[in-house]
């Protein structure tokens, strides 16, 4: 009797703890904001802001949330003459969680394909920030034809050379991941800022993601292949390159502490450095009045 309760708990917990009650049909896309392009692996999730004029720059988000996190940045860089292309990573926003290992090849043929299909043929100025930052390396890396510059805000370097161990594990790493790691995202996304209490309204729209099935399974999936991007590697090729890098770090970052920083700095010491006060893991959408003028000026002088 005991484990046959404990079974059921066990199973419950599963079911309750599960967010993923909707499907991303044409109705939900149709309702969703933006634009969606078809690519090899699925539906993608965009939006494009101003014009060509001053080229076209290209953000790409965090680990687990989506292009929202732009919000504050795509305004007024596009208001420079720019055009500015946001996009949701698969698993991620309204993009569709395709039923594949997400991995550095995934995002990188995510990136290409988009550009492809948009006619995007110009070098383009690359912005990523935390593991954003390691898709736009590695696309710069293989791609440096096609990459004018390249800004990182944060990268994701360093955060995760091994899979913790409950997550590793097959059956088990997916129950726990299921129903005590990715639920508590919405909640923990808060450390991501110094002052999370000026930020009301991230959490609820971080959720919206939630509701479709597949998110868990892409965050757990990201997860397990984050020891094999070799995204240093990818990085010391970007530095053989003439791409012009330019660096942003919040001074008080917690997710991505500022000691990876220096291993960063290191491997591309031509890198322009800003450190931004009274900012954590995103200052973009924390500090975006000094964000902001640093990125337009850097693009501007290149």
């Amino acid at each position: 009797m005991i484990l046959v309760i404990s079974v059921f708990m066990l199973v419950m917990m599963f079911v309750m703890r599960n967010d993923e009650h909707k499907d991303l049909t044409d109705a939900e896309r149709k309702a969703a904001p933006g634009s969606f392009a078809r690519l090899s692996n699925g539906f993608v999730r965009y939006d494009v802001s101003g014009d060509a004029t001053g080229g076209t720059v290209v953000l790409v988000h965090g680990f687990s949330t989506y292009s929202f996190t732009w919000d504050k940045t795509v305004r007024m860089v596009a208001a420079s003459g720019r055009r500015v292309l946001r996009y949701d990573l698969y698993g991620r926003g309204y993009s569709n969680r395709p039923e594949t290992e997400y991995t550095k090849d995934l995002f990188d043929r995510q990136l290409l394909e988009l550009l492809d299909e948009l006619g995007v043929s110009e070098p383009i100025d690359l912005v990523g920030n935390s593991m954003g930052g390691l898709v736009a390396t590695t696309f710069a890396a293989r791609h440096p034809e096609r990459v004018r510059t390249l800004t990182l805000i944060g990268p994701a370097f360093y955060y995760l050379e091994r899979v913790p161990r409950p997550l590793g594990v097959p059956f088990i790493g997916l129950y726990v991941g299921r129903v005590f790691s990715v639920p508590l995202l919405a909640r923990t996304q808060t450390r991501d800022f110094k002052y999370p209490e000026r930020h009301h309204g991230y959490d609820k729209k971080y959720r919206a993601q939630m509701q479709y099935k597949g998110f868990a399974r892409a965050i757990l999936s990201t997860i397990r292949n984050f020891p094999t991007w070799n995204a240093v590697s990818d990085l010391e090729n970007v530095e053989r390159t003439a791409i012009p890098v330019l660096l942003i770090w919040g001074m008080d970052d917690k997710t991505i502490p500022l000691s990876l920083c220096d291993r960063v700095r290191t491997i591309i010491p031509r890198a322009e450095f800003h450190l931004i006060d009274d900012a954590a893991h995103m200052p973009h959408y924390e500090r975006p009045d000094v964000v902001n003028p640093i990125i337009l000026d850097f693009l501007k002088r290149r």
